[in-house]
């Protein structure tokens, strides 16, 4: 794949992983594997923003080849320090040794300790402007999106927004820009990106928009680090984002259990009858079986959260609780949700689960629903009931509004 001119002399010069299945530690799967987006603007100064990982160093070297002698990079920006950005620095620095980095002051700090380089680096602060020639790139701190470190950088004359992990998708495709790809998958991926390593950052991302709004920036392309560039709609994506971070709701309702010998599972059947009966977009996943990072993309959009768990000494079962844990971490604003499960001798399952409802920041809708040993006719038609309760708050919550808090 050759590099890709984005604007007139500003290239893609990224890598494509195709192979790639996980991301971040094992939490987040990528089954549609991943890009590393670096793009080379060529100037009076030549610019490389941002790298790829440090295994794509050489494809992204002859990708650079084919524009310029890479000896000739004279900047480079660093927007954000992870390896998957930065790995390939150590590589391109040997090559390029005069080259000064420009980047945040956490920047400057998290590559010493990563590759210790006694690299020339310039530490830059939002409103800095680095001057290429015809061009010029304007920084904007970004800290926590996602990481301390991370900025977007703003190329003013061509409206063009090099945002690094903001606006990107875990998606590798011989395409480069939105209006060539299925939209349906693109923005598919977008949830699950933003709902996997960004949700918990809502705040501060729409923070963020709002102070680039106010700004008064033109854009129209959005080049992200990751996955496609946003050219024929950038706006789309914003307001995707806008949406996502004052977490804005639908009527729709997910179910993630887990069951020891098969009781729970048909309590958990039973309420999903009960809420398609009731005109619920619902979502049912085993948690032991299903992926983590799939269940959180469909619970970025959806009102309701039912968990459940047989009960084993005294608590919940391993991978529900493990789940919990991660979902806890999100912080989901203006969501309801419930506990269920089935116990032998004792319960606890239910109280672990409304425990992590509480400390998650969801309101607890309804008493949990418990069924001693497996669930009979009249304890069935109790777990349609009580799909049915949940159904009327979900419809009867308070209508979708910002909440920032």
């Amino acid at each position: 794949m050759a590099a890709v001119e984005i604007k007139k002399n500003i290239f893609w010069v990224g890598a494509v992983d195709w192979n790639i299945r996980t991301f971040h530690g094992h939490t987040y799967s990528t089954n549609r594997g991943t890009t590393y987006n670096a793009y080379l603007i060529v100037d009076e100064k030549v610019t490389l923003v941002d790298a790829v990982l440090g295994p794509f160093a050489a494809e992204m070297l002859e990708r650079i080849k084919e524009i310029i002698d890479p000896i000739r990079v004279d900047y480079i920006v660093v927007n954000h320090i992870e390896t998957d950005h930065s790995g390939a620095l150590p590589e391109i620095i040997k090559i390029c040794p005069k080259a000064k980095l420009y980047g945040t002051a956490k920047c400057k700090e998290g590559l010493e300790k990563h590759y210790y380089g006694n690299w020339d680096f310039q530490v830059v602060k939002t409103g800095d402007t680095l001057k290429l020639g015809k061009r010029a790139l304007t920084f904007i701190e970004a800290p926590m999106i996602h990481w301390p470190d991370s900025m977007f950088s703003y190329c003013g004359e061509e409206k063009l927004l090099l945002p690094n992990d903001a606006f990107g998708q875990h998606y590798a495709a011989s395409e480069r820009f939105d209006d060539e790809t299925d939209g349906a998958v693109l923005m598919d991926e977008a949830a699950k990106y933003y709902g996997n390593i960004l949700w918990p950052l809502s705040s501060v991302i729409l923070r963020k928009i709002e102070e680039i709004k106010k700004m008064g920036i033109a854009i129209d392309m959005i080049a992200p680090s990751h996955g496609i560039i946003w050219r024929k709609d950038p706006m789309k994506i914003v307001n995707a984002y806008l949406s996502w971070t004052r977490n804005e709701t639908r009527p729709k309702a997910v179910i993630v259990y887990e069951s020891m010998w098969g009781a729970t599972e048909k309590m958990a059947r039973k309420i999903t009858e009960s809420l398609i009966d009731s005109k619920i977009a619902v979502k049912l996943f085993d948690v032991a079986v299903s992926d983590r990072s799939e269940i959180i993309r469909q619970m970025l959009d959806a009102k309701g959260f039912i968990f459940g768990s047989s009960t084993h000494d005294n608590g919940m079962l391993p991978a529900i609780a493990g789940f919990l844990q991660f979902y806890k971490g999100l912080k989901p604003k203006n969501r309801i949700a419930a506990a269920f499960g089935s116990y032998g001798w004792a319960g606890g399952a239910i109280k672990e689960i409304e425990d992590a409802i509480k400390e998650s920041g969801a309101e607890l809708a309804q008493s949990g629903l418990g069924v001693k040993y497996v669930p009979n006719a009249d304890e069935l038609k109790m777990c349609y009931e009580f799909g049915r309760e949940f159904a009327d708050k979900v419809r009867s919550s308070e209508p979708e509004r910002i909440k920032n808090a």
